[in-house]
Order: structure tokens, then sequence, then C-alpha cells
């Protein structure tokens, strides 16, 4: 008889021990769940997301200003020639300007890096409004160097629109 008390005493030991153990490992994978990350859901990376985790290292030249002055007049003449083609024998719509102002902007962008200016961040703004006898008040500030940093403008007018296009070069030290 105590051989078998002695035996129901040791399974309970052993059950309350595998109970223990399976308990401890049921926190530890909790805390293991807790600890890791998991994605649900991710979309396809943009061509803009893997471009901004490139990084480019230049090196100190210790140029404060630019080599060669930001061509104006080129740009302005960019500007004039994308205005025109785009938006010569357009009428307003609302959407098709709205759509415009993200094509415009695009197409002014590329032909200016084009040009291949170094060190310079370029920041192109379009704004295309109705015309209809009314008058509009469009402007910016900046703080910026002016021996480096310039804007280059331009405004095209048909029958019914108006079109502002803006580059602003602002030189990278």
């Amino acid at each position: 008889m105590a051989q078998t008390h002695g035996s129901k005493q040791q399974a309970q030991r052993l059950e309350q021990g595998a109970e223990s153990l399976r308990h401890g490992a049921q926190a530890q994978s909790r805390e293991n769940n807790v600890s890791l990350s998991t994605v649900s859901h991710a979309d396809e990376p943009s061509q803009r997301d893997e471009s901004s985790r490139l990084t480019v290292r230049m090196e100190n030249t210790y140029q404060l200003g630019p080599t060669k002055p930001f061509p104006v007049a080129t740009v302005n003449h960019i500007l004039e020639d994308v205005l025109t083609t785009y938006l010569q024998e357009a009428q307003y719509d609302p959407e098709f300007c709205r759509q415009m102002t993200k094509t415009i902007s695009e197409v002014i962008k590329t032909q200016v890096k084009e040009l291949v200016i170094p060190r310079y961040k370029l920041i192109v703004i379009v704004y295309i409004g109705q015309r209809d006898d009314q008058s509009i008040v469009i402007c910016s500030r900046c703080l910026w160097n002016p021996k480096s940093d310039t804007v280059s403008s331009y405004t095209f007018k048909n029958s019914t629109l108006f079109a502002l296009a803006n580059v602003y070069a602002v030189y990278f030290e």
C-alpha cells in the first residue's frame, strides 16, 4: 500500500512537472509571438520606394557654390515649349487639368534633368486654372541663398485656361 501511495505521489509530481513545462512552453511561445513581427499584407514596392532606399554617399568637396550658374533661359524655353505643346488647343475641364498638371510637371522635370546640371535639387510646380473673367494671385516664398538658388517661371494662356509653371533650383552643398 505504501508503495502504491508513493507511486501515486510520484505520478502527481510528474504530471505537475509536465503541466508546468507545458505552461512554460506556452508562455515562451506567447513571448516569441509577441516579439516576432509578421506581415499580413504587402504591396509590390513601387519604383520610388526602391530608389528611396538607395543612398548615395558623396565625398565632401568643400565646394560652397556652383561651378556654373543655373541656366534660367534654357529652362524658360523648356517651360514655354512644354506648356504650349500640351495646352495650346486644350479646353478647361477640371479632371483633364488635374491630370495634365501631373503629366506636365513630370515632363518638365525630366527635360530639365536631361540638362545634367550638377548638385541642384529641382522642384517643379504647375498650376492650371479656368479663365472666366476673374483674377488670381499666385505667390511663393522661399528661404534660400540668392547667390546660387533660383527660380524659372512661365505663364501660358489660351481662351479657356491659364497655366503657370515654376521650376525652383536649389543648390545642394
